[in-house]
């Protein structure tokens, strides 16, 4: 499976469900899990979304190794780990994107541009498709 076709399949994972579970730790070593919702691929990377004032990015921002999940009935779950790249670099039109998708699960921002709305990537990303018998399927990133 290739590289574009590997986070193709996560992406569907995740866009195809309500609500996704990305995990991050806090400085004490205590894990926090929190529903995500938005995912896009731009520049052969998954991106994802979420505001600069919330305690999931200050986490990502002391360590940025983070675990995501997401369960697609009829077809296992997929885990997806990762370090956020937390540089912001999302193009136009995912900006929109993610806005609009915030604001439709009724976050309030001021536009697009709100400087606390940020996008951040999954570098160095790992997958696996499992399965209720215990498999876990390697995914190619």
């Amino acid at each position: 499976m290739s590289n574009e076709n590997g986070l193709e399949t996560i992406l569907d994972y995740l866009t195809s469900v309500p609500a996704w579970y990305l995990a991050t730790v806090d400085g004490e070593g205590q894990p926090h899990v929190r529903p995500f919702s938005f995912a896009e691929i731009q520049d052969g990377r998954l991106w994802f979304c979420t505001s600069t004032e919330k305690d999931v990015y200050h986490e990502l921002q002391r360590n940025p190794r983070f675990e995501a999940t997401a369960w697609k009935t009829g077809y296992g779950w997929v885990i997806l780990r990762g370090r956020a790249d937390l540089e912001d670099r999302a193009s136009e039109s995912m900006r929109r994107n993610g806005f609009d998708h915030m604001v439709a699960l009724g976050e309030s921002w001021e536009s697009a541009d709100d400087a606390r709305l940020t996008f951040f990537s999954v570098a160095d990303p790992q997958a696996w498709i499992c399965d209720i018998d215990g498999s876990w399927n390697p995914v190619a990133l």
